[in-house]
């Protein structure tokens, strides 16, 4: 167990490396199963939830070499399993693309419920919605999902709400099933299109990826390939977000402007500059943070992913804000941690409003999950003073090497272990 020790009251300053997107990675690294042969994947994050992946695919039989840091090569040639260890899919949410996959080439599959962060309930009705249109079965047996079919077909699936992960359960599913499937009212996120392209790389026949309907036409067997991840664009927005927190002046590289729009237009309206290059954005504030409404939606509207991150940011802007989460229902759990450091801010249901305040002041705080771990230590590098940020793992799930990018623009941060004997006592 660690925490981070944080010294705020710095602007950072300086250039950042965006790694990989973890929500591509994660969909495409199951993914790599359909090929039934070798796929080198670079750009990979190294990431926990990456590791667990990879970790999966091993014991699934894959043969997995790692080439450097964020390039491995998957050989899927002699998978042995259709089964997904229970500890194993649990750790992560995203362990269910492996549902998808596992049906698509072998007609059969077993993960466990999903885990991950506690944003709500994470039904996957959708995804078995989609399974049941191309001719699947499914049960859940002592929490684990099973899904079987001795024939795959192609189905015309309208998906009730738009879900990120039933969209890319179903491609993965369908690539393989005979005949055409149509997907509609899909999710539009980057990763999506990120998953498409590799898919089709490997011989996959996907169109419409980015758009509202997804058209899949089926084909006998797939091939491995060389693929590149997207860089992470909330990575990207919570360092951009680092930036305007602490009035700093950062330059991120490996990024693709396009996809940050949505947080960039914000952060603008805010008060902050905002210059685009062509893999490049750099980001500067000197002025007051102006308040905004904001509300999260799918994607090309604001992502959900950023929310904690900018209403943390919002706790100084100078005037009143309001905050919509329009995806999960349990986003706004973090709000005590901003409070405790002299936020002001009102939580009704799915809205909450926030006063701003001239400063933060430090304080022990708590990494409720991924996003609102990064939120905290946003908020405690802004704050003059020395907080502390417990509960990092759930951070290292979705940010790599956070620390070291963090003191290398001139924050003072560090990790520091927890003694075994001052975890059994919280406990």
């Amino acid at each position: 167990m660690e925490k981070y020790v944080i010294r705020g009251g710095k602007p950072l300053v300086g250039d950042v490396n965006i790694g990989g997107a973890k929500n591509a990675a994660v969909a495409i690294l199951p993914a790599t199963i359909l090929a039934g042969g070798k796929c080198l994947i670079e750009n990979l994050p190294c990431i926990s939830d990456v590791m667990a992946s990879l970790q999966i695919l091993s014991e699934l039989g894959a043969s997995i070499r790692m080439v450097s840091r964020s390039t491995y090569e998957i050989d899927t040639s002699h998978l042995d399993s259709t089964e997904v260890s229970n500890e194993l899919s649990r750790q992560m949410r995203a362990s269910y693309y492996f549902l998808g996959a596992l049906l698509g080439r072998f007609g059969s599959g077993q993960v466990a419920m999903p885990g991950g962060c506690n944003l709500g309930p994470r039904p996957i009705d959708q995804h078995l919605k989609a399974f049941t249109a191309f001719g699947a079965e499914d049960s859940v047996e002592y929490g684990q999902i099973h899904v079987r079919s001795e024939h795959l077909v192609g189905g015309h699936v309208f998906f009730d709400t738009v879900s990120v992960g039933a969209t890319m359960n179903a491609m993965l599913a369908a690539v393989l099933a005979e005949g055409t499937t149509i997907l509609e009212n899909v999710a539009r996120e980057p990763h999506i299109v990120d998953l498409a392209n590799f898919l089709n790389m490997m011989g996959a026949d996907v169109h419409g990826a980015g758009t509202d309907v997804i058209k899949i036409h089926g084909v006998k067997e797939m091939h491995g390939c060389n693929y590149s991840i997207i860089p992470d664009q909330i990575e990207a927005g919570s360092y951009m977000v680092a930036a305007a927190i602490t009035k700093g002046d950062i330059t991120l590289h490996n990024v693709i402007p396009k996809h940050m729009e949505p947080i960039t237009a914000k952060l603008r309206a805010a008060g902050c500059e905002v210059e685009e290059f062509d893999d490049a954005l750099r980001i500067r504030r000197t002025g007051e943070l102006k308040p905004l409404k904001l509300k999260t939606m799918p994607h090309p509207g604001f992502p959900t992913d950023m929310q904690p991150l900018m209403t943390a940011l919002l706790t100084l802007a100078k005037g009143t804000s309001i905050v919509t989460e329009g995806i999960w229902e349990n986003r706004f759990r973090y709000v005590d941690e901003l409070i405790h450091m002299g936020a002001n801010i009102q939580v009704d249901g799915q809205v909450a409003v926030i006063e701003g305040v001239k400063v933060l002041h430090p304080a022990p705080l708590r990494a409720t999950d991924l996003r609102a771990g990064a939120a905290m230590v946003m908020a405690a590098l802004a704050a003059n003073g020395v907080s502390e940020v417990d509960e990092t793992i759930h951070i290292e799930r979705g940010y790599e090497n956070i620390v070291e990018k963090l003191q290398a623009l001139g924050a003072d941060i560090r990790r520091v272990e927890i003694p075994a004997n001052a975890v059994s006592r919280a406990i």
